[in-house]
């Protein structure tokens, strides 16, 4: 029961208050959808968005990223029958899912981006294990050693380790006869056809057609960052698995510059244009102008001007943008979320011609569909 009606629901709900929306559209990726949706927002008011508060959000679009494609790789393995990969991605995806924590107080859906930068700045210290029945003493120890500083101390550190673990999965996948068996030569799709059905991210990659979003239509801070984008050849099942490993591998890249950049740049992180910011916490306790002011932006939110925008990112599965229409009230006159799962699902038909049925489950898991995105 996916069909939540997300579109017209964000008809009738102020702005500000369908970012949370956002998050449970593709739930495996939910910060990069939100990043789409205030991007648009964004734009249409011609907000300013504060330079530390880009690299919070590229680093956690390319946190994003990795926690995409561990649940990709753990759950396209397992349905092909490799057991391993899926208990190693989601040692990792906890780490991760513990970034995502710190920063919103949710594991999932975080509402961390808004309108104008991002909620807060990133904590100075991480939620340590406590002891219990499982974990204590020198296990314990062990557990909390990389939780003694902050959070950008933890994720340099997940950084460090990462691609040792990337090449775990390697180990275990990219020569296994049998996982080249399930998935060489699989679901080939030509540059050209994938061209013609609407494929963007690693599924248009994959067939050897080098387009991203983060390099072409450079937004935030990409354009400041080194990292490749890594093609296909055949355009096989195969191709599409090593082309999401290798992104994994970039993605750990980009977190490790913005870390690094963030370390040395403290700053503001929400935009001061009083259309969007909230007044302080300090402030709304002892002033009543800003009371009234915090109570009118998060009941009515704000009037964006009449005009129509259309807002892409690079979400881990290909093109995810919004469309929106302003008729000059504080709700959108119409809304409309280019899934890039919708293309991807359209073209199965098309795909599996001439396939064995066993082979339908190797090219569904290639397209990393997610159908709170592709149903909405």
């Amino acid at each position: 029961m996916l069909h939540r009606g997300t579109e017209k629901l964000a008809e009738y709900k102020p702005y500000n208050q369908s970012i949370g929306y956002m998050d449970r559209l593709d739930y495996v990726s939910m910060m990069a959808n939100e990043h789409a949706y205030v991007m648009a927002i964004e734009k249409m008011l011609d907000v300013e968005v504060p330079e530390r508060a880009q690299y919070i959000r590229v680093m956690f679009d390319e946190i994003t990223r990795i926690l995409n494609h561990l649940m990709w790789l753990g759950a396209h393995a397992l349905d092909i029958g490799a057991m391993t990969i899926f208990l190693y991605a989601f040692r990792e995806r906890e780490d991760l899912m513990d970034c995502y924590e710190a920063v919103s107080g949710a594991r999932m859906h975080a509402t961390y981006y808004r309108p104008g930068g991002v909620y807060r700045d990133l904590p100075d210290s991480m939620p340590k294990h406590k002891e219990s029945k499982w974990h204590s003493g020198k296990k314990l120890d062990k557990l909390n050693e990389i939780r003694e500083g902050t959070l950008l101390d933890f994720i340099e550190s997940f950084t460090e380790r990462f691609p040792g673990y990337v090449d775990e999965y390697e180990t275990l996948l990219t020569d296994n006869r049998i996982w080249k068996q399930r998935t060489v030569d699989i679901g080939i799709v030509s540059p050209e056809r994938a061209l013609q059905l609407g494929f963007t991210g690693p599924m248009l990659r994959g067939s050897g057609f080098a387009w991203d979003l983060r390099k072409q239509q450079p937004y935030e801070v990409y354009d400041k960052m080194d990292f490749d984008i890594p093609v296909g050849v055949t355009g096989d099942c195969y191709d599409r698995y090593l082309v999401r490993v290798q992104e994994m591998r970039e993605s750990n890249k980009i977190i490790k510059q913005c870390v690094d950049w963030l370390n040395k740049n403290p700053g503001p992180v929400m935009s001061s244009d009083v259309r969007v910011a909230p007044p302080s916490r300090e402030d709304t306790k002892t002033n009543m102008e800003s009371l009234i002011k915090h109570f009118k932006l998060f009941t009515e939110g704000y009037t964006i001007p009449t005009g129509e925008i259309y807002s892409a990112v690079e979400h881990p599965k290909g093109e995810f943008g919004i469309y929106m229409v302003s008729d000059g009230a504080n709700k959108p006159y119409r809304m409309k979320v280019r899934a890039p799962g919708f293309s991807h699902l359209a073209s199965l038909d098309e795909m599996v011609k001439g396939h064995m049925i066993a082979d339908v489950v190797s090219i569904i898991g290639t397209q990393d569909i997610v159908f709170g995105e592709v149903d909405r």
